[in-house]
């Protein structure tokens, strides 16, 4: 099977064409997801073929397809499956997302080969070696910063990483790093509203009373925590619970949102449009 993603300028007859080159070689459209952006006036797409009666060689469809995507002005991809991404988490101290992307990953969930978790404490390193997944430390207190993100960086090109997670990976990435590894970061941080930023934020939420807690999850860019978003989840608060409460109702989104987020662009189901990014649901 393949899945092919697609973004291109919108005009007639786009589904028209791309169904009619993958009919013209035998191809069986299994999923076909579409969506116009009337204000933008772009169009994206993300297909499933099924490939077992094909009448060419894959490689000879996969290249033949660049006719039609040049003359479309497409940018597009395809990925054979099933696959596995190649991934890398980090850390810091918290190990509750660690914990749900290790088991969703053991129940076949998500499709993902970790390749190591790196972490600038060792709080998780147990876990780790628990998995028999490779740690590595790494220390990025006070000036060590700079050489701390080198030494990343450095794993992730040996490694030959394809996804980079921040489960609570609680520092900020310099430019160079969101630059080099774009659209191949996902972090997750919580959300109130309204926000709070600074220290303690559920003692800040509880002292204003809010009434919703949340978790978003987003690609990262050089703006903090302003990336294009993946996934969002929330839940109600209400005047009963204590700061602990938002903590756990907190911790409980951040699972999910990131969870949902991983698995959306694991399954190629999400093309980053801009500072936005269009997510097919499965």
């Amino acid at each position: 099977m393949l899945i092919l993603k697609l973004s291109c300028p919108d005009q007639p007859s786009i589904v028209a064409k791309i169904a009619s080159y993958v009919a013209s070689h035998n191809g069986n459209l299994l999923e076909f997801n579409q969506f116009t952006n009337s204000i933008d006036s772009k169009f994206f797409a993300r297909l499933e073929i099924d490939t077992t009666e094909l009448d060419v060689e894959l490689d000879s469809f996969i290249k033949g397809f660049s006719v039609l995507g040049e003359a479309l002005k497409a940018d597009w991809h395809f990925r054979e499956a099933p696959f596995k991404l190649r991934t890398a988490i980090l850390v810091t101290k918290t190990t509750h997302c660690l914990n749900e992307i290790l088991w969703r990953v053991s129940e076949n969930d998500l499709p993902l080969e970790i390749t190591s978790i790196i972490g600038n404490r060792d709080h998780c390193k147990t876990i780790a070696e628990k998995e028999g997944i490779p740690f590595h430390q790494i220390d990025m207190d006070g000036d060590k910063k700079d050489q701390g993100f080198q030494q990343i960086a450095q794993i992730l090109r040996d490694e030959n990483v394809q996804l980079s997670i921040l489960a609570r990976f609680m520092q900020i990435l310099p430019d160079w790093f969101c630059g080099e590894f774009s659209g191949k970061l996902i972090n997750i941080h919580h959300s109130f509203l309204p926000a709070f930023i600074g220290a303690n934020p559920y003692r800040q939420a509880y002292d204003r009373g809010v009434k919703l807690i949340g978790a978003t999850c987003h690609y990262v860019t050089s703006d903090l925590d302003a990336g294009p978003i993946i996934e969002q989840e929330v839940k109600r608060v209400l005047h009963s619970h204590s700061p602990a409460d938002l903590m756990r109702l907190g911790r409980d989104c951040e699972r999910i949102a990131l969870a949902r987020g991983i698995r959306y662009h694991a399954y190629d189901r999400t093309i980053i449009d801009g500072n936005r990014a269009i997510v097919f649901e499965d």
